[in-house]
């Protein structure tokens, strides 16, 4: 609805216009009841704070919205580490600054850009770990605000982003096991609901096609990133007969890769002469493991810095120079998979 006002809203929810102002200015406490019954009549009133109005008066927010998914203890999330850092470093020297803030759910956190978007908290927002069918995507294209994301969504959805080639990455991979004389090779590959799981195996394939090899059903294996859900995974790889049984693994992350090399461990199996193993994301742990393990390491400061002027951009009012954008990530080969391999 357009030029929908306070007023408006005021008398959509049943309180003053006052009472509205402080809801959506957060300037003075009122109700959780209250507070919820302005938010929602602002919401399908399609209600939005003039922040222009506002900057007239103050200065601008100059603060871009960043959420996500705490790791759980028992994890860690290298990249998550150096991507907030990259971002923020990015944006910083545009003279902005990383709003952050932690969701559970996909739910909440389209419930929280509703609500910062209605408020007028931050110019724009950052998104990451998209997929097909992601509904913050949906929401932020049809609500028209501005947001730049780290990640693909569907195809036919046009908006900004960045991302890292998964499918190059994990073909460079693949084939420099091939080159190191393994044939049988086995992939711990994420669920199929995940988009960049499913571009990363796609390079595990097409390599394997390149080389003439038929992958045997049982040498992929599905699995969470969990350290435990891969270790079991990379089990029932390593368990398999002799003439089935992989002698190299390709891993989709490294925490994944860290659970093959100690269920090789368990089973007698030495890493770096008897099997090979790669993973993704070249954490600062790859190096310090035995043996120092080879990883694929992403572009993360040049992902930040491509997206934060892009979402500068936007928000000033400027179309991106490049508005998708896919990057290489780059094959670090260390002791895990540098032996040449002979049956």
């Amino acid at each position: 609805m357009a030029g929908v006002t306070i007023r408006d809203v005021a008398k959509a929810a049943g309180v003053s216009t006052a009472t509205v102002s402080y809801v959506l200015n957060n300037s003075r406490q009122v109700s959780e009841a209250t507070r919820r019954r302005v938010i929602e009549a602002a919401q399908r009133l399609g209600y939005r704070a003039n922040i222009t109005a506002r900057n007239l008066q103050a200065s601008e927010t100059r603060l871009l919205g960043y959420t996500w998914r705490p790791t759980p203890p028992d994890q860690f999330n290298p990249i998550l580490d150096q991507f907030l850092n990259a971002i923020a470093q990015a944006a910083a020297r545009h003279e902005y600054h990383i709003l952050t803030f932690p969701t559970t759910s996909i739910e909440e956190e389209n419930a929280i850009y509703r609500e910062m978007v209605l408020t007028g908290q931050v110019d724009g927002f950052v998104l990451s770990n998209t997929n097909l069918d992601d509904p913050r995507v949906r929401t932020l294209l049809d609500i028209g605000f501005p947001f730049v994301a780290f990640g693909r969504s569907n195809p036919e959805w046009d908006f900004p982003w960045v991302d890292v080639d998964g499918t190059y990455g994990v073909l460079v991979a693949t084939h420099h096991l091939l080159e190191r004389g393994h044939r049988r090779i086995g992939c711990l590959a994420w669920p199929e609901a995940s988009l960049t799981g499913q571009y990363r195996l796609e390079g595990y394939r097409e390599a394997m096609t390149d080389a003439g090899l038929t992958v045997a059903p049982e040498w992929v294996r599905r699995t969470e990133t969990a350290y435990e859900d891969a270790y079991r995974a990379a089990c029932g790889l390593l368990s398999l007969p002799a003439s089935r049984r992989p002698s190299a693994i390709v891993a989709l992350s490294d925490l994944m890769a860290i659970g093959a090399m100690n269920a090789a461990a368990d089973l007698g199996i030495e890493v770096g002469r008897e099997l090979a193993i790669v993973g993704f994301d070249d954490a600062p742990v790859a190096r310090f493991l035995r043996p120092p393990l080879s990883s694929l390491a992403q572009p993360i400061s040049e992902v930040g810095e491509r997206l934060a002027t892009m979402l500068i951009d936007l928000v000033n009012g400027r179309r991106p120079a490049q508005a998708q954008v896919l990057l290489k990530p780059s094959l670090v080969v260390r002791a895990s998979s540098a032996f040449r391999y002979t049956d």
